[in-house]
């Protein structure tokens, strides 16, 4: 049994897993980022989470629910791994199994990534061992005298009472403090380097990404621009969500913790399953065929009423329509299954993509090649459908199926397997809680049913009668809306609310339904306060 005490026990567990984690970055720079055990591991906790809480942590952490998850999952990790370092403490092989427990959870999750081969389980091995070889040199190693305290023999009697001490001997306070600097010596050498070592395996990553590919793309003129943007469209009100998101503020939702590096040198689209003609196509084969820009909004099913994961963008791209006319589906195909580089799918049906609407295979967004995090080199933009069904990123394949015979990603946990976007309406101004001066207020906001249109929104206050806002100029259905409605404020607390109606006569309904299984509904209400 070690003589550590519980601290020090529990800090070489912690050291020990930040070496592990450290040295397996480095190495998957050779064997892939999805390799390194924390975002292994992380991917897999995506996967078999329990719904509930994957819609929480998008409601309470929005487009940054990956950070949380990996600093959560690293929290949690260290305070295993503390756990660990006690019991080692006690006995080294229980510490040990627990290392080698984690470094096969990393193995497994390593493994059963959509593409994986067995070089993906390196990181793990390595980092693993590593681990315990760290964990093993603080209480059974060269370290385990740093690690132990010491407890120097008190002075002879005799030289006490000469109130001396003999040659060599120092006090205890002193002694423990010597001992606890050549422990944190220690741990500050292991967990230092290891440090280092993973934030240049990170570096090293990012080195390899495909930011150069990307920026050498050269986009072609498309055959149908899109249709200019009329005035009016934007109204430039304070705090409004612009008629069109910047990339770097369109919303992001996905299951990727580490986004996909597809270099468009090596990339391919399969069109296959049940068609007459499977077709492949190569990055240059796409950018030569005609190519059509259009203003597109996507929502996200996650969204909450009144919530943010919703953007709209300028996108180019082939119509997939045309691609579907080539390869001649057979009957009773009714499914296309868009199949993401990382195993990723949505099931979208044939139908829609076939009706006319502008489903694209998108190569580029608000004039630049498609972000990285948005899906470069490829991605799919469908209006009128939820991005769950429908905005797979990074696509590789198109696979004719039909409902019966396949469930995409998201069906089997429990959402529907079709997800036409429900019609909608947020206020943007004035937020929640804002302090208003009485008199006239300028209420704004936007709205949307895409492949559908909007036709009214409607406005009240304190659950009187409804008023009719103004609606902006658009481009298509395929967009949002913005509209206003001036207000007479007067002194009090109030609540505003919003409703829209779309082109097919339906008005959103008032009942408050949560986003699963297909998109929540209900009208947006703001409480303010006006002085």
């Amino acid at each position: 049994m070690s003589s550590m005490s519980r601290g020090r026990a529990a800090l070489a567990g912690v050291t020990a897993a930040v070496v592990a984690i450290g040295v397996a970055e480095p190495v998957a720079v050779l064997t892939g980022p999805r390799s390194a055990p924390l975002i292994a591991v992380g991917g897999l906790v995506v996967d078999v989470v329990p719904e509930p809480l994957k819609q929480f942590a998008i409601a309470v952490f929005g487009t940054y629910d990956k950070i949380a998850l990996l600093v959560g999952t690293a929290v949690l990790l260290a305070a295993i791994a503390a756990l660990l370092g006690v019991l080692a403490a006690r006995r080294l092989r229980f510490g040990l199994a627990g290392i080698a427990a984690f470094a096969a959870l990393g193995v497994a999750a390593a493994l059963t990534r959509a593409g994986a081969d067995a070089l993906d389980a390196l990181p793990s091995l390595v980092g693993g061992a590593l681990g315990a070889l760290t964990l093993w040199a603080f209480v059974a190693g060269p370290l385990r005298e740093a690690a132990a305290p010491s407890t120097p023999p008190s002075p002879p009697a005799a030289a006490l009472a000469r109130d001396e001490a003999p040659a060599g001997w120092e006090p205890q306070e002193a002694a423990g403090d010597e001992s606890r600097r050549r422990f944190l010596r220690g741990v500050g050498l292991l967990a230092g380097t290891a440090a280092v070592a993973g934030l240049g395996g990170h570096w090293l990553a990012g080195r390899r990404g495909v930011s150069a590919a990307r920026e050498a793309v050269r986009l072609p003129t498309p055959v149908a621009p899109a249709p200019p943007v009329p005035a009016g469209a934007d109204l430039a009100v304070d705090r409004l969500a612009p008629f069109v998101t910047p990339n770097r503020e369109f919303y992001r939702i996905d299951t990727a913790l580490v986004v996909p590096q597809v270099d468009p040198a090596t990339w391919r689209l399969r069109i296959h399953g049940r068609v007459r003609r499977p077709l492949e196509l190569s990055f240059d084969d796409l950018l030569a065929r005609p190519m059509v820009e259009r203003h597109i909004t996507l929502a996200c099913v996650s969204n909450e009423v009144g919530g943010d994961l919703i953007g709209n963008a300028r996108w180019l791209g082939v119509p997939i329509r045309e691609l579907l006319d080539e390869v001649e589906p057979e009957e009773g195909a009714d499914q296309v299954v868009g199949r993401s580089v990382d195993g990723w799918t949505c099931g979208t049906p044939t139908a829609v993509l076939r009706d006319g609407r502008d489903a694209l295979l998108a190569v580029g967004m608000n004039g630049e090649p498609l972000p990285v995090e948005h899906g470069f080199p490829v991605r799919m933009v469908v209006p009128g459908l939820y991005g769950y069904v429908s905005a797979c990123k990074w696509v590789t394949e198109l696979e004719l199926t039909s409902f019966a015979d396949f469930d995409a990603y998201w069906v089997p946990r429990g959402w529907s397997a079709q997800g036409p976007i429900k019609t909608e309406s947020r206020i943007d101004t004035p937020r929640r809680r804002d302090r208003l001066t009485a008199g006239p207020v300028t209420v704004a906001g936007v709205a949307w049913a895409q492949h559908r249109g909007i036709r009214r929104v409607e406005v009240r206050v304190d659950d009187g009668p409804w008023h009719e806002a103004t609606l902006a100029p658009t481009v298509s259905v395929d967009t949002w809306v913005q509209w206003s409605w001036r207000w007479d404020a007067t002194p009090g607390d109030h609540t505003l609310q919003v409703r829209a109606t779309d082109a097919a006569g339906e008005t959103q309904p008032a009942q408050r339904r949560p986003v699963a299984p297909d998109g929540a509904t209900g009208w947006h209400t703001v409480p303010v306060e006006v002085g």
